[in-house]
């Protein structure tokens, strides 16, 4: 085991402005790198990039696993875009739900494509998860609704009002999720893209097929 890779035992991180703002530099610098080079970055380069020392790296985290850890959780817990926020805070009083939903489903997808590091750091990840399975652990622990928390609150909001009827919000934000999203981290996978007319039909169709089953059950035709 190389020195880089040595865990070493675990201490309260710097604190204060200036502390922050090293730290922030680190993990830009070390995102960008790991992008390049994969894992194998040595920290001394993503010290050398972020403008720091070596130890002020490890001051604050302790080792270069704990670096990629939270390069992806800092990547995971981005802000939503302010297109999205604004689309998805008009939903729940949307006179017209499958028009507004359509917006949001737009708004979330641009989201993805707005900054090309977010999926390329995706797919870094799943080639290091049999490495780091405390990656898998970020994103479990957090939940669908910690990170998305401004869809569950509004989809919590529309079964609350009674224009839906979603018995389990986790499982109708996976599934909203995997209508909308998962094509375009699949296809990001393979090097490939979802192209403008398959998006518009990828989320035609899946905004029908949420809102079909969603229903109230008074407005679902009978069988």
């Amino acid at each position: 085991m190389s020195p880089e890779t040595v865990r070493t035992p675990a201490k309260q991180p710097p604190a204060g402005p200036r502390a922050e703002a090293k730290r922030r530099a680190i993990v830009t610098a070390a995102r960008a790198l790991f992008l390049r080079e994969g894992f194998e970055v040595s920290v001394d380069l993503i010290a050398a990039r972020a403008g720091v020392s070596k130890v002020t790296v490890y001051n604050h985290f302790g080792s270069k696993e704990a670096l990629f850890i939270g390069v992806v959780k800092d990547s995971l817990d981005a802000p939503l875009s302010g297109d999205l926020v604004a689309a998805i805070d008009g939903l729940a009083d949307s006179d017209d739900l499958r028009a507004a939903l359509v917006t949001v489903a737009r708004a979330w997808v641009d989201g993805i494509h707005a900054d090309p590091d977010i999926l390329a750091l995706r797919n870094v990840v799943a080639r290091e998860l049999h490495r780091f399975p405390e990656l898998g652990a970020v994103w479990h622990q957090s939940g669908p609704e910690h990170h998305h928390p401004a869809v569950a609150g509004a989809l919590r909001r529309l079964d609350e009002d009674g224009r839906l009827a979603i018995p389990d919000i986790e499982v109708a934000l996976l599934q909203l999720y995997s209508l909308l999203v998962f094509p375009h981290l699949v296809f990001s996978a393979y090097g490939a893209d979802v192209d403008d007319g398959l998006t518009d039909r990828l989320i035609a169709g899946g905004v029908d097929m949420f809102l079909g089953h969603y229903a109230p059950r008074s407005a679902r035709p009978s069988i």
